[in-house]
């Protein structure tokens, strides 16, 4: 099979798998608004999308892991994903959004198509907060697992959203993972919840990729918003001091189209 991918904005990647197209968390809208995004978390979006919506027609899958936050769903994304032939999301999207098929934690969701034999979809755990705050304060999320006949170095893996926890253990003992795709910038709203953390940062990315293994390593989500509080440099710097990241990172240039099989 052919994979390429490319990344579009935020966490909204664009996957081609021989020729069968799988957008994520459809963020498109320009630079400069301020969002509210729940729980009285504001924040404003500062970098644009490296691609028009227009040119990455057509599209046969969206995998939203959460619809809840505009920083993975923003105006134009949810515009351009509600005319997509079948949207993949949590449970709470669906019951918001009757479009979306919702998936619970490693609920598998197949899909027939001829370009891709025996597609399947896997919803994983993801954990949208700090240890210490319950889940109705950021809302539920999911990441994805994809699968289809004839993988020989395991599974892609989109991580959603999410700090380390134990969820990110179980994924690397039910499958081997080829492909890692992780949200990562250090999300925080401190004026709400301190240092309290949202998503990974270098060091938890160094954490799971010691347990997932993948093959080969992509950071998304960490740029682009005011609230993403660890930077490009620092990222980068982190994954320089550790060996298995930077053998295994490969940073995407928005808008360019990279084959990683």
């Amino acid at each position: 099979m052919n994979i390429t991918i490319t990344h579009i904005d935020t966490a909204c990647i664009s996957l081609d798998i021989n020729g069968y197209r799988i957008l994520t968390d459809p963020t498109l809208d320009k630079a400069g608004r301020v969002y509210y995004h729940g729980a009285g978390s504001f924040s404003r979006k500062t970098g644009d999308p490296a691609v028009d919506a227009d040119h990455l027609l057509p599209v046969d899958l969206i995998l939203l892991s959460h619809h809840q936050h505009k920083d993975n769903f923003d105006k134009q994304g949810r515009s351009f994903a509600l005319k997509s032939p079948l949207i993949l999301s949590t449970k709470k999207a669906q019951q918001a959004i009757p479009q979306i098929v919702g998936l619970s934690d490693w609920e598998q969701h197949v899909i027939d198509t001829p370009k891709v034999p025996g597609l399947r979809i896997t919803a994983a755990p993801a954990q949208h907060h700090p240890w210490w705050l319950p889940e109705f304060f950021s809302g539920k999320v999911i990441g994805f697992l994809i699968e289809f006949d004839g993988q020989t170095n395991g599974a892609i893996y989109i991580s959603g959203d999410t700090v380390y926890f134990k969820g990110i253990e179980e994924v690397a003992k039910r499958f081997t993972v080829d492909i890692g795709i992780f949200h990562l910038g250090s999300v925080e709203f401190r004026y709400l919840t301190g240092f309290g953390r949202y998503t990974m940062n270098g060091k938890d990315l160094s954490r799971a990729a010691k347990v997932i293994q993948p093959k080969i390593i992509i950071p998304v989500h960490y740029k682009g918003w005011s609230h993403f509080k660890e930077n490009e440099s620092k990222l980068r710097r982190i994954i320089a001091a550790d060996e298995l990241l930077q053998r295994r990172t490969l940073f995407l240039q928005p808008g360019k189209p990279v084959a990683l099989r």
